[in-house]
């Protein structure tokens, strides 16, 4: 397909059909619910023969609930295991508009990287790479590079600003690599994105969309360039990114899990949604024009956390854009495609509960009018992920009060007939472990569908290690997960019990580095699952064996929950298992060429220039450091000072920065004059007549040079 402008969007014919689009989506749901409706008509017979209760019919409609979604995320494996077996010519993809293309680029992009309270430096490494990367396809005069800040934290502000600086310097990227700082951080990482398209967006073609901790290969960064201008009626192209990184053993087996099995759900997903995908915040491509018509988003009625801002914004902006017409795409097939993930349990479920309350926010969407099927499911989908565990945990807890209620009447069982026992001639403990074992072939499938897939793959297999550590991480990954399964589903219990109480969540800055998470803070953290699996395994011990067998999984996982969260914070546990391959992927036993780009990437660092000393650090730097303070002013814009404003610098000099409120010291960071001013008292006046602040930070020039002046020099 050729090169089209935009505007030709009504006039280009769909990449799929819309009459296969149907057919696939009718085959694939289908299938889901008709398998539901068997699997919980034998639930209900099996009641049936017990002798109904009351307590039945609750169960049985949880059950419908949790095993349809169950059944729904086992058959996104099974076909993306058949679209597998298709080959890849066979298979829907829309990145193919791209192979043919080799051209140069006809539109600008830009590549937007919101942060908020990030390690600078890493991010800039990051940067450098993917800069890098697209400089060696030939096509870096069509991109610009954007970090949008919205940083609360004033020394790591002035980081930004050194590390931003240091890497145009050693890129020549002035004039390409942009650094903005949002005054006020408004409706978070969506109003920065806004923010950027109301500013900047009219000059770009589209933008790709990073986090923080995103890295992409150049050229697939260009491809997906070059199948939007290929398609006037994509709006975005979403990426399945990969995660990286892992030291832990949480997130190795996070990286594992995603890395093995992953590629089968993504296809599977593609299999139904095909243009109506979704967009999940990060690693995507998205057209300004549309994005900026359609995608603003309203405060929803009420307060948070139901009402107000939207969180999860990138669900929403997707359901916009394919309600107006766009296509959303999911580009499975990029492999370029990287982000980090929370290093620990702990910090996995706080990032959890951010995403908990955007999702039930959707809750307010999900009926909407005018909205397609597929926008509906998504939504679906994002809101069950949380409310699945209260429902899990409300089928355990009535599952336990029936077994109770059993034990305390004492009462034998009545032999009813059901349309089990008179056509397929099988007893009450049959028909049980028929269901259960239903239940666990559904839970299993996909996992070995992936193992058996990767091993009979030379590539794959290689590319894991061999089969022996695919099998032994699969085994220690499924264990692992069934520890945490029960941990995680009390922990999004509460979570949504919290927000139906009202308690909205606040915006803090992610934790993508530790080195494993304290025993205080575990028990403290897990104290409440700890306790109630002691007391609910007590229970099951008092109602019989059989049942405290059949709930062991869920006990143990909720009485170790502390154990578990500690050892699989450890790094070093991490590492020993990737001494031998185990958890590990195929980007950590050969890293591509952009993670070892980014690994090495040190444009950011220069000691010239430098606002992370630690006499001198951030907002000390800024003032003191005549580099630091040259940079800063450089982008502030100049104005007089007032009376006030001039006696506000005088208190900071005399009574030190850690005297002034965070709004004082902000405000004087923003003042041109002011940070001028300020920077020739502490170099001009007399020692005594400042804060003792000043005095070490001039001292620590004086201590460096008299190091450099003690080295011997080599010649």
């Amino acid at each position: 397909m050729e090169n089209q402008p935009p505007s030709n969007r009504e006039n280009t014919k769909p990449f799929f059909s819309p009459v296969r689009t149907v057919l696939r989506r009718t085959i694939f749901f289908g299938s889901v619910l008709t398998v539901n409706i068997v699997a919980t008509l034998w639930l209900a017979d099996l009641f049936w023969r017990m002798g109904f209760q009351k307590a039945h019919f609750p169960l049985l409609a949880i059950f419908a609930i949790l095993n349809g979604l169950l059944v729904l995320g086992s058959f996104h494996a099974l076909f993306g295991a058949f679209d597998t077996l298709m080959g890849r010519k066979r298979s829907v993809r829309i990145s193919k508009l791209a192979e043919d293309n080799a051209g140069p680029l006809q539109q600008r992009h830009a590549v937007v990287i919101p942060v908020y309270n990030e390690d600078s430096v890493r991010v800039c490494a990051r940067i450098e790479a993917i800069y890098r990367s697209i400089e060696a396809t030939g096509t870096l005069e069509s991109f610009d590079f954007f970090i949008l800040s919205d940083t609360r934290d004033l020394d790591l502000w002035v980081m930004e600003e050194t590390s931003w600086t240091n890497l145009c310097r050693r890129l020549g990227g002035f004039g390409r690599i942009y650094y903005r700082r949002r005054k006020t951080n408004e409706n978070r990482k969506a109003g920065n994105i806004g923010d950027f398209v109301r500013t900047w967006g009219g000059g770009y073609e589209s933008m790709l969309v990073l986090d923080a901790d995103s890295l992409m290969d150049g050229a697939d960064v260009v491809k997906m360039t070059r199948v939007m201008e290929a398609y006037p009626r994509l709006g975005i192209l979403q990426t399945p990114p990969k995660l990286i990184r892992g030291i832990s053993v949480f997130t190795r087996l996070q990286q594992f899990a995603m890395r093995l099995y992953g590629p089968l759900f993504i296809r599977g997903l593609n299999y139904w949604q095909l243009s109506g995908g979704s967009y999940w915040g990060h690693n995507a491509l998205i057209r300004v024009k549309p994005f900026s018509e359609f995608c603003e988003l309203p405060a929803l009625p009420g307060r948070e956390p139901f009402g107000g801002r939207i969180l999860s914004h990138d669900f929403v902006e997707a359901a916009l854009m394919v309600s107006q017409g766009w296509e959303v795409w999911l580009a499975w097939d990029i492999e370029g495609t990287y982000e980090e993930a929370p290093p620990t349990l702990i910090d996995h479920l706080i990032r959890d509960r951010r995403w908990c309350q955007g999702n039930l926010q959707h809750l307010w969407l999900i009926f909407a009018r005018k909205l397609p099927f597929s926008v509906r499911m998504h939504l679906f989908m994002g809101i069950m992920a949380y409310l699945s565990s209260p429902l899990w945990f409300l089928f355990l807890a009535l599952g336990t009060w029936v077994a109770w209620d059993r034990f305390s009447s004492q009462l034998s069982e009545l032999p009813f007939d059901n349309y089990s026992s008179r056509w397929l001639h099988i007893d009450g403990i049959q028909q049980s472990i028929i269901l259960t074992l239903f239940v666990f072939i559904l839970l299993f499938l996909p996992k070995i569908l992936a193992v058996i897939g990767a091993i009979l793959s030379g590539r794959t297999r290689r590319s894991f290690g061999g089969a022996i550590p695919i099998i032994c991480g699969a085994l220690i990954e499924v264990i692992v997960s069934m520890l945490l399964a029960s941990c995680v589903m009390l922990a999004h219990t509460m979570m949504v019990m919290s927000i139906i109480r009202g308690r909205a969540v606040g915006w803090g800055n992610q934790n993508r580095e530790t080195d494993g998470t304290a025993w205080s803070d575990a028990f403290r953290f897990h104290s409440a699952p700890t306790i109630l699996g002691i007391i609910w395994a007590l229970i099951a011990l008092k109602i019989n064996l059989n049942f405290a067998a059949w709930m062991s999984p869920i006990l143990a996982g909720l009485i170790l929950s502390a154990p578990v969260s500690v050892w699989t914070s450890r790094s070093r546990y991490g590492r020993a298992l990737g001494r031998r391959n185990i958890l590990s992927t195929p980007e950590e036993i050969n890293p591509p060429e952009i993670i070892r780009l980014a690994d090495h990437a040190t444009a950011a660092v220069d000691p010239a220039l430098d606002a992370s000393i630690d006499a001198r650090r951030g907002v000390v730097a800024a003032i003191v450091d005549p580099y630091v303070n040259g940079v800063h002013v450089s982008l502030l814009e100049h104005t007089e000072l007032t009376p006030s404003e001039e006696a506000l610098a005088e208190r900071c000099l005399s009574e030190g920065p850690a005297h002034l409120t965070k709004n004082e010291l902000s405000e004087l960071l923003y003042l041109a004059s002011a940070m001028l001013m300020m920077h020739r008292a502490v170099w001009l006046r007399p020692s005594e007549s400042m804060h003792n602040v000043w005095n070490q930070a001039v001292e620590s020039y004086r201590r460096r040079l008299d190091q450099s002046q003690a080295t011997p020099s080599i010649e």
